[in-house]
């Protein structure tokens, strides 16, 4: 009985149907062709497109590099997983046997073969072409890995278990372990494969007594392929050893003292073990040896699992775990050293603290600069103050959270509150094709305040505003195409002479026109002057009017891929994108400034961190444009390249910032020519340079920890902090408090600098709950001044390190303290006259003063859409003294004995009051109280006009309104603190007078 195909059947004999004919007719095979050949015009429209984006761009070799080496590794991984598939299951048919005995179960088989035989050719190619793409799929994943292991650097550093250079474990050993997991998972495919083919055709049967007999071939298929894969196991167990050094189930990552000692002697012999059992495998393809060969891998097994499951267990419990602090001492010190240095935090600046409480008269006069720098302007509190004051036109916005940098003006460096006057793709959201991507096409301006003062009436005081803009950063091109809220895409362009569609700015201007029009004239996107080009577009973009429209001309470019992190992730895919690109007026141009960072999984003995654990805060989580990192497990990280990419223009530029980081020097071995030397950065450019955010919460987060460098001490964590919940937000979030950039002098400091800094308290312990302050980080985020050079203090970071005992209060208890004060509370409750809110902006903490000093400013916002935040307050403590004033001036002076002994930068705003300034003193008490009503009576109307101009939907009267209600509630703090006893009459320490007034 042959085991090929059945006898030929008669006509009409069951098996084939008859009568029906199974020819396709020639529509369906139109339709079907007609939509294959679309099919693949979409898949070619979206790759000519990249390519045309990229080469516009000037980064045509990251496409090209990239492609080229995902499709060589798509066509290594098709062949190696689909040729040996299709040989095991060609060679089971050709090897099958001609006759075999007749039972019940052949017979059973008989009429499988029959069925399948017709599509077996068919389906084994088929089956094997599956199988290879998807194989082919997932190797292509790895092109970045491939193409370090290519072009890798040496660290420079020897492992301490196996002395090997660390770049062998970064860029070699996830390539080799990725070979090894593909060689292996396509040696069992083919060894399944054997069996199932064999068995189907003959090769491989029952016994007639028992056990299986099969023919000389399929002894000789299974023998090798069983063999290739246990050779292939052994090779994995063996490439496993290494990575034990990334392995996080010990007390810290890395090889601990049960794994050096036991577990890694024991994969060794049982990787040798497995090669012995291999080889009797492979020698069955000679003699018959199965029983033996079954036995070796089942006694493998019961070794494996004895010596490195069993032995290892047996030896951590009863010999490690008794004197775990002694023997793993070394160990943990291997891990200290690697994750200080993976994470850049092995040379912090760790500086004992002691802070005093007691705030003496004149104690500022040593920190007369910081005092004057610190920032009031809450970047995440004025933005509505920003829009209502400076958007213009609906069409434009202002992001939900803005940033902080700083520019020298009048010789002065000034911290600053900047945000771009982008425009607002929501509000186009109904308007007609032409307007979302013709008319409105960018934004105009910056808008600038100066972070440490206070305008009119609590508003920002601008050092750059209007459109045109007018202000302190001198001429600058002030379109914006490229930014954080720009269109999916717009086409700018426009023959010479023709007339502009471009909306630029919003003027009431002399011949009547209520708009400025423009027409973009640089190279920011690719070319849509031809119908070729407009085709494509249209289809990527699914809209026809890209080919309709007569807008589109000769000249026309299609602007797209237009937010910085986006642009920044397509032309280095490699690099970790900073979550909080920052505006800059550079040289004349506004430009996007973004961290990038180069990072890896594979340094040896780091303790891994998840990126998008580590950088989630409040800022995060509020509606704004700063994202946390995505959620990505690293071990080492580094801050190697500084990019900014032009808001008219979209040009990216990516500078090597860290020359001697090994990843980096990896990549532009990959890409050469893609990145800028730092020496090209220009002085305004490194001026507007700073510490990436990202990175410094990476860092702060491991030094709740890691700032114990000594393995005894790190064993106990007694010493471990935890970092202080944001407590101006919702509690029960439990957010984390955010890093603040600020300009203040550490101590041992010899002048002020811009630096990042942010807090710790004591980690929490089982039933107890501290917020005491036990450490306060800096990093220096000034690059300087100089073009091409970097600050020899640029990145310090400066660790002060509060005594245990300490009890100074943390940012918690400083906002509890704020919150629990009678008369601040009498006084903000003032405020909160009517539906007026009262808003709590940043808890700033300063080293001043040989002590710690918490400055908050406190923001009035009063009802309606049209109502923004305005600074009415500034709370400080210091110690337990705490002052509240209408100025960060004032409040000093009353903490420090009523004479700080320095000016704040908001000196000289506080509003006088012309009675108390002619008499030389406070008015009688019944004069104070009648104010007071006469004051709440004023605010009282000025809320009920409030409500009556906005349900009429009269703006003007409606501000004039809450023009009235400010100066109203002023009136009322200025009577209330009239009321309260005389700062005389107290010690100036007195926490409840200093708090009233």
């Amino acid at each position: 009985m042959t085991f090929s195909a059945g006898p030929p059947r008669k006509p009409g004999s069951p098996g084939r149907p008859q009568g029906r004919s199974t020819k396709v007719s020639p529509l369906v095979l139109t339709l079907i062709g007609v939509a294959v050949v679309l099919g693949l015009f979409v898949v070619f429209a979206q790759v000519y497109t990249d390519i045309l984006w990229f080469d516009q761009l000037g980064f045509l070799q990251v496409f090209t590099t990239e492609w080229v080496t995902k499709i060589v590794l798509f066509v290594i991984g098709v062949l190696l997983m689909a040729a040996p598939l299709w040989l095991c299951l060609n060679l089971a048919h050709r090897k099958r046997p001609v006759y075999a005995p007749t039972t019940p179960q052949q017979e059973n088989l008989d009429r499988y073969r029959e069925a399948i035989e017709p599509l077996r050719a068919v389906v084994t190619i088929v089956a094997s072409l599956v199988v290879g793409v998807l194989g082919g799929i997932a190797l292509s994943a790895s092109w970045q890995q491939v193409q370090m292991f290519l072009h890798s650097t040496p660290f420079g550093i020897k492992d301490p278990e196996f002395g090997w250079d660390v770049s062998f474990f970064v860029f070699q050993l996830p390539v080799i372990r990725l070979i090894v997991d593909y060689l292996g998972m396509v040696a069992l495919l083919a060894f399944i494969g054997s069996l199932v083919a064999h068995y189907l055709f003959g090769g491989l049967r029952p016994g007639e007594q028992r056990g299986l007999d099969m023919t000389r071939a399929a002894q000789v298929q299974i023998a090798i392929t069983a063999g290739v894969l246990i050779l292939l196991q052994a090779a994995r167990l063996f490439v496993l050893r290494y990575e034990s050094l990334t392995n996080t189930s010990g007390i810290v990552t890395g090889a601990t003292y049960t794994t050096s000692n036991i577990t890694l002697p024991a994969m060794l012999i049982i990787a040798l073990a497995a090669l012995v059992v291999a080889l009797l495998f492979l020698a069955n393809a000679f003699r018959s040896m199965w029983k033996l060969s079954i036995v070796s891998v089942i006694m493998l097994l019961v070794l494996g699992a004895v010596s490195v499951i069993g032995l290892p267990a047996a030896v951590q419990q009863f010999q490690v775990s008794p004197s775990e602090q002694s023997l793993e001492r070394e160990f943990i010190q291997r891990n200290l050293d690697a994750t200080r240095y993976a994470y850049g935090i092995q040379d912090v600046d760790v500086i004992p603290y002691s802070p005093t409480t007691e705030g003496e008269p004149g104690a500022l006069r040593a920190d007369a600069e910081t005092a004057a720098s610190v920032r009031l302007l809450d970047p995440n509190l004025v933005s509505d103050t920003f829009r209502q004051l400076q958007q213009q036109r609906p069409f434009y916005s202002f992001p939900e959270q803005l940033d902080v940098d700083r520019y020298r003006i009048d010789g002065e460096m000034q911290d600053t509150v900047i945000a771009l006057r982008e425009l607002n793709p929501d509000s186009q959201a109904d308007s007609s094709w032409l307007n979302q991507a013709v008319v409105y096409t960018h934004g105009f301006g910056v808008v600038a305040a100066y972070g440490n003062r206070q305008g009119n009436d609590g508003q920002p005081s601008f050092l750059e505003a209007n459109i045109p803009p007018t202000g302190e950063l001198g001429e600058y091109e002030p379109r914006i195409y490229f930014g954080e809220r720009s269109p999916l895409y717009s086409i700018v362009g426009a023959p010479d002479g023709a007339d502009p569609r471009e909306i630029d700015y919003p003027a009431d201007g002399d011949d009547g026109e209520a708009q400025v029009y423009n027409t973009f004239s640089g190279e920011g996107g690719p070319s849509v002057g031809n119908f070729f080009n407009r085709l494509v577009y249209a289809v990527k973009f699914q809209d026809e009017q890209i080919v309709l429209s007569d807008a589109v001309n000769e000249e026309s470019q299609i602007l797209y891929e237009r937010t910085p992190r986006e642009r920044i992730k397509r032309v280095a895919p490699f690099l970790e994108v900073d979550g909080d690109p920052y505006p800059a007026v550079i040289d004349g141009r506004i430009k996007w400034i973004v961290d990038a960072y180069t990072t890896s999984p594979h340094y040896p003995y780091s303790t891994p961190q998840v990126l998008q654990d580590a950088t989630q805060d409040s800022n995060t989580e509020r509606s704004g444009s700063q994202q946390a990192l995505p959620p990505q497990q690293v071990n080492y990280i580094r801050n190697s390249v500084k990019v900014t990419v032009d808001a008219y223009d979209g040009e990216v530029d990516l500078y090597e910032w860290e020359d001697d980081d090994p990843v980096l020097k990896t990549w532009m071995k990959i890409f050469p020519g893609l990145f800028k030397s730092t020496d090209e950065m220009s002085a305004d450019l490194m001026a507007h340079v700073r510490y990436p955010e990202d990175l410094f919460k990476v860092q702060r987060q491991l030094l709740t920890r890691y700032h114990v460098d000594d393995a005894n001490s790190f064993y106990t964590g007694q010493d471990f902090w935890t970092l202080p919940t944001d407590p101006t937000v919702n509690q029960e979030r439990n957010l984390l408090q955010p890093p603040f950039y600020l300009t203040l002098r550490m101590p041992g400091q010899e002048k002020p600098s811009f630096s990042l800094t942010s807090s710790f308290i004591p980690r929490q312990a089982q039933g107890q709950t501290r917020n005491n302050l036990t450490g306060f980080l800096a990093a220096n985020a000034d690059a300087g001044e100089e073009a091409g050079t970097k600050s020899e203090d640029y990145g310090r970071l400066r660790l002060l390190q509060l005594p245990r005992n300490t009890t100074f209060p943390g940012p918690g208890q400083a906002q509890n303290n704020f919150n629990t004060e009678p008369e601040i509370q009498s006084s903000l409750n003032l405020l909160r006259q009517g539906e007026s809110q009262v808003q709590n902006g940043n808890l700033l903490t300063l080293p001043v003063a040989g002590g710690l000093l918490y400055i908050q400013p406190v923001y009035v916002r009063s009802a309606g859409e049209t109502s923004y935040p305005v600074l009415q307050r500034v709370l400080v403590a210091f110690g337990e003294q705490i002052g509240f004033a209408p100025t960060l001036d004032a409040a000093l002076d009353q903490v420090f004995g009523g004479d700080s002994g320095v000016q704040a930068g908001d000196a000289g705003q506080e509003p006088v009051d012309e009675d108390e300034g002619a008499t030389g003193g406070t008015q009688p008490e019944e004069t104070a109280d009648q104010a007071l009503a006469n004051a709440l009576d004023k605010a009282k109307r000025a809320m009920e006009d409030s409500d009556k101009a906005l349900q009429d939907g009269d703006f003007a009267a409606y501000g004039e309104a809450q023009t009235r209600l400010r100066e109203a509630l002023d009136e009322a703090m200025k009577a209330e603190n009239e009321a309260s006893p005389a700062d005389s009459e107290t010690e100036p320490g007195d926490a409840a007078t200093d708090g009233g007034n």
